[in-house]
């Protein structure tokens, strides 16, 4: 496991961080890998005492070994670390190594219904993969992601408008109403998905459109961890998510979004529209 790249700039916190992250590597995953499920939970409480945003992500790991109730998403703390250390070698890894295609699947479905819009929010905008694909078709593109390692990374493509760094569960919007907001592999580290479809729903303007992706979760209702700590979402949990927030449902698509440890990811493709105006 990488170090922490970033600082505090509280020494003391930082040590604490430090030492939870080795614990959390050398002491948790040992003893999990060992099959010792009680001694690893002792360490992932330990890492929880010591660092409470849990930048190593320790909450999850409780919560797939049966040791801590479902959370309804993962923590700012861990998604924040995990791409600052991957961002270097983000693309290459996910891109060419594990295949990863969701902008490309989600561009596809969008154009299908419009391909021209003013306004463009890309959510978890990462590197710049989905903005690759927005930027011939919009006026205006904006990229928001927690992590500024990745946002450094998308600045380099110079393909953005505009980039902010926050934690979407936090963030607002305060800018025009966006024709079209996008959300590529961003929900897998969310679990409820019912607060973020408000939000996005207020940012768009009638008739926008809202294109995202998620893992699929198979023969169930709702979501789940899974044990590679992202989240999946059935079919009929998005869709009601969706008209509880006021949004409609254009095209809800199934593919294979990326290859994990050898196994294709299925994952689904949804692009939904803001009632009150229809397509342009």
């Amino acid at each position: 496991m990488k170090p922490f790249v970033t600082s505090s700039g509280d020494f003391i916190a930082d040590r604490r961080a430090e030492y939870a992250e080795m614990l959390f590597a050398s002491l948790g995953e040992f003893h999990e890998a060992a099959g010792a499920a009680d001694a690893a939970a002792e360490a992932w409480r330990t890492v929880q005492r010591l660092d409470p945003p849990d930048h190593p992500g320790a909450a999850l790991k409780l919560e797939l070994a049966g040791h801590a109730p479902a959370a309804d998403t993962t923590s700012g703390a861990f998604v924040e670390t995990l791409f600052d250390r991957y961002a270097e070698t983000f693309d290459a890894v996910l891109v060419r190594k594990l295949s990863y295609s969701a902008p490309e699947l989600m561009a596809r479905a969008l154009l299908a219904q419009r391909d021209n819009f003013g306004l463009a929010v890309d959510l978890g905008c990462g590197t710049g993969l989905m903005g690759e694909h927005l930027r011939s078709c919009c006026r205006r593109l904006e990229g928001v992601d927690i992590s500024a390692a990745m946002l450094r990374k998308a600045r380099e493509r110079k393909l953005y408008d505009r980039l902010v760094k926050a934690d979407l569960q936090s963030w607002s919007h305060d800018g025009e109403p966006a024709d079209l907001v996008t959300a590529a592999d961003v929900f897998v580290y969310v679990g409820a998905l019912d607060r973020l479809m408000n939000k996005v729903a207020g940012m768009l303007a009638a008739g926008g459109l809202f294109a995202f992706s998620v893992e699929r979760l198979p023969g169930e209702d709702g979501f789940a961890l899974q044990a590679t700590r992202r989240y999946a979402h059935s079919p009929a949990y998005v869709t009601s998510c969706l008209v509880e927030s006021g949004l409609s449902l254009l095209s809800l698509e199934t593919g294979i979004i990326r290859q994990d440890r050898g196994a294709a990811v299925e994952g689904l493709i949804v692009v939904a529209m803001r009632r009150g105006g229809g397509l342009r």
